[in-house]
């Protein structure tokens, strides 16, 4: 017996009725900010060489990635992520086009670890990536983009935090501390495992103004005034850079209006391997995870043979809408404007009503089972359907308003006409 046939596997979902309606509004709206944002639409394949996320250790961790052979013998995978993807086409398919390069995507992406706190193993991404500009006005449009996404798509409250990597960079360069070492450190202080960062600081010989600097990283989180009092106690020249490129690209999101979105947090310190630059996070209540994140990630390009600066940022569309959802914030649910039945020798009148008033935009439902009136309008109620349209022969057609209960009849004229004004 196949006992697993009606069931769905783990980390996996189907997606219902009023979900995907608002699904698919939300994907439209976002569809429709970044190409009046002048980004253009992409698609990448969603199956892919293992190679492409493999291309140097550590970027995309191998025990994340749905695995598989073709008939070749060839490991291919499942696109853990799309940004990647992104960066293998612009370097390949439009090495030639002078950049910026403003592209977007809206897609399915596929990981075993994203389980926790309500992600799953197949998830939908939405995301710019801008290729060719190495500037902080490039910077600070992506960020502008991505707080914009998260307006357009009705949320009201949420912060952007934005860090350097190359801050905590300089830093680990000061201290002499092997990249390994380096590593350890970042990962400790991603994991916001201070305690385990302090003792592997105190096991080496650091300055102790320097120490006390690493320490203090998770604690200089707030306003544009940590900027200043990073830049007093940075130790060299590349700290001091990376706080200044910071510091221009929360001058320009101030010129863009969004200072109230945006908080600085050098603490910040993910994927130094990727990363070379500004680096972001999206949150909101309700959502104990980011609902976006993103950089700048100017050598991700140089593993695919070209050398361009990139900077961008993706969206998780679904717990964007588990947000909506927690924060009680209304996402329009589908419904049917009329329902048309007809009796049989006012059938092909009755088509030519339906498509009509389909054409002028209205979500009309053919009665295909051949009940009467009464038994339609007792349909139209248990699904929401406000009004039933009854024809009765070519020209005479009956209206039954189920919210008042009331009856009348009207030519075919007068109901095309009266559609068109409700339209417009």
């Amino acid at each position: 017996m196949a006992k697993w046939k009606i069931y769905t596997p783990e980390g996996v979902q189907d997606i219902l009725i009023d979900d995907c309606y608002a699904k698919r509004n939300l994907e439209a709206n976002l569809r429709t900010l970044f190409r009046r944002c002048a980004y253009q639409e992409v698609e990448t394949p969603t199956i892919e060489f293992y190679d492409v996320f493999s291309a140097e250790p550590g970027l995309t961790p191998q025990e994340t990635m749905f695995k598989f052979f073709d008939q070749q013998g060839r490991i291919l995978v499942l696109r853990p992520d799309i940004t990647i993807p992104v960066v293998r086409m612009a370097t390949t398919k439009y090495r030639d086009v002078k950049g910026p390069l403003r592209v977007f995507y809206i897609g399915n992406m596929f990981r075993y670890d994203e389980l926790g706190g309500g992600k799953q193993k197949e998830f939908t991404q939405a995301g710019v990536e801008m290729l060719g500009a190495g500037s902080p006005e490039a910077d600070a449009e992506i960020i502008a983009t991505a707080i914009n996404a998260l307006i357009v798509s009705g949320l009201e409250n949420f912060q952007i935090d934005i860090g350097q990597v190359e801050f905590f960079k300089g830093l680990m360069e000061e201290t002499g501390l092997s990249d390994e070492d380096a590593e350890q450190i970042r990962r400790l202080i991603d994991k916001k495992d201070y305690i385990g960062v302090e003792e592997l600081v105190k096991q080496h010989d650091i300055k102790k103004d320097l120490k006390e600097l690493i320490l203090d990283l998770p604690k200089l989180f707030g306003s544009s005034n940590i900027i200043e009092k990073a830049k007093s106690a940075s130790p060299n020249k590349k700290c001091l850079s990376a706080l200044e490129n910071l510091e221009t690209v929360v001058e320009i999101l101030k010129d863009y209006g969004f200072e109230k979105y945006v908080s600085i947090d050098l603490g910040m310190v993910k994927g130094l391997n990727y990363y070379t630059g500004i680096i972001f996070k999206g949150f909101t209540y309700g959502i104990g995870y980011p609902v976006l994140s993103g950089g700048r990630y100017d050598n991700l390009s140089e593993l695919f043979g070209r050398k361009c600066p990139a900077t961008g940022f993706s969206l998780g569309v679904n717990m964007l809408m588990m947000a909506l959802d927690r924060q009680k914030i209304y996402m329009e649910k589908p419904g049917i404007d009329s329902l048309i039945c007809y009796r049989p020798e006012a059938r092909k009148t009755a088509f030519d009503i339906c498509r009509k008033l389909r054409e002028q935009g209205l979500a009309i439902e053919m009665a295909v089972n051949g009940e009467s009136a009464e038994d339609a309008s007792a349909y139209a109620r248990e699904k929401g359907i406000g009004g039933i349209i009854e024809i009765i022969d070519d020209d005479a057609i009956c209206i039954h308003n189920l919210e008042t209960g009331e009856k009348s009849n009207i030519s075919i004229t007068e109901i095309l006409k009266s559609a068109r004004k409700e339209q417009f």
